[in-house]
């Protein structure tokens, strides 16, 4: 991996005070705007960079929760778990994980105590959801979402209280089906990573990994027509309500998506509560009609190895930068759980900016699964 240079990323406010900013999950840049969410909150934290294709500093924090555009399924205060967000013409999209928890164990609790927090598993509404905002320009002129927008767009959400999400479309499904009542560290379903092109929303899948395979659904979401806040997967022409795409990730589940052109990077590590190995793949023609349900061999290979700490800077974000920085660091990558290196005040942490080999290149291939 070539790290060409580090971001300083400066918080406040209740990104500071939950530790979100410390447990960032999902990325996306606009110009010199960088999205983030986390795993604590149901917010997502917009920054002001120092630069649109360099950044060496990102900071002007504002937050937007999530119930102040969309009906959420549970309280507004509760976290939604966002693992993926994505920007595309004039929307901004953020996922939930659609997974269940299973209780931690901490250093201070009793053996007793431990034994039975292993037993006990939590589920959380807010976790369900796919919602998508409506972006335009605040009265300073930057982006910010909004309920209604001036031109009539409307914020909506999958997911809503009553109404159908994603796992409940899923329940049914012979690879997937199985996995939904199993906690996600645990290999069982959990979204990380999520990607918009043209008319497809791509919903990167941490686990199950099945036989090593990894899973990226394709979704088309359309407006309820009973109520235009609320969104459902649409048909394709199959009259399939969603599509399942296998990737050769070389055993390695999806921790984000970002697109590229008509390629998505993948952002590849392990299903379950391990520390590496972190690489970043690229799923050449992804969003192109001829790409495949079983994604091998050429059309995904690794752009870059990312490096892991030991319980400490789990990858988990990317974005692209705008172009223009004559290195060629286009990626920028944050870390959930940064090590005290990456943490240089208690309001800020460090995110990186990374060499990728370009478009139709590659480093190499995944091992295969075996």
């Amino acid at each position: 991996m070539d790290v060409v240079g580090r971001v300083e990323l400066v918080f406040s406010g209740e990104a500071v005070r939950t530790g979100n900013h410390v447990n960032l999950s999902a990325a996306r840049s606009e110009g010199e705007h960088l999205w983030l969410a986390g795993d604590e909150t149901a917010t997502i934290e917009r920054l002001v960079l120092d630069s649109p294709s360099a950044p060496t500093w990102g900071g002007r924090q504002r937050s937007f929760p999530l119930a102040d555009y969309v009906e959420l399924p549970g309280p507004p205060e509760e976290e939604a778990d966002i693992e993926g967000i994505a920007r595309a013409g004039d929307w901004l999209w953020a996922v939930g994980s659609h997974s269940v928890a299973r209780k931690r164990i901490k250093a201070h609790h009793s053996e007793d105590k431990a034994i039975k927090r292993l037993a006990k598993i939590k589920r959380q509404a807010n976790r369900y959801v796919i919602a998508r905002l409506a972006v335009e320009a605040g009265a300073d002129g930057r982006p910010e979402p909004v309920r209604m927008a001036a031109d009539g767009r409307r914020s909506a959400i999958i997911g809503a209280r009553g109404s159908e999400n994603l796992a409940d479309l899923l329940r049914g499904d012979d690879h997937l089906g199985p996995f939904l009542e199993i906690p996600s560290k645990d290999n069982g379903l959990d979204v990380e990573g999520l990607a918009v092109h043209g008319e497809s929303l791509y919903v990167g899948l941490r686990g199950p990994v099945l036989r090593g395979w990894a899973t990226v659904l394709e979704l088309r979401p359309v407006t309820d027509p009973a109520d235009p806040a609320r969104l459902a997967p649409g048909a394709f022409e199959d009259g399939a309500r969603y599509r399942k795409h296998f990737l050769d990730l070389g055993g390695l589940g999806v921790r984000d998506l970002c697109p590229d052109g008509d390629d998505l990077l993948v952002l590849a590590g392990p299903s379950m509560a391990l520390s590496g190995p972190v690489r970043v793949h690229r799923w050449h023609g992804a969003a192109t009609p001829g790409t495949g349900r079983v994604v091998r061999g050429d059309e995904i290979t690794v752009e870059t190895v990312l490096p892991h700490g030991d319980g400490v800077d789990h990858a988990e974000g990317i974005a692209l930068l705008q172009s223009g920085d004559p290195s060629g660091a286009r990626l920028l990558v944050v870390y959930d759980s940064p090590a005290q290196a990456r943490r240089p005040t208690a309001r800020s942490v460090l995110a990186d900016r990374v060499l990728i080999t370009g478009r139709g290149r590659s480093v190499g291939r995944p091992p295969h699964p075996r």
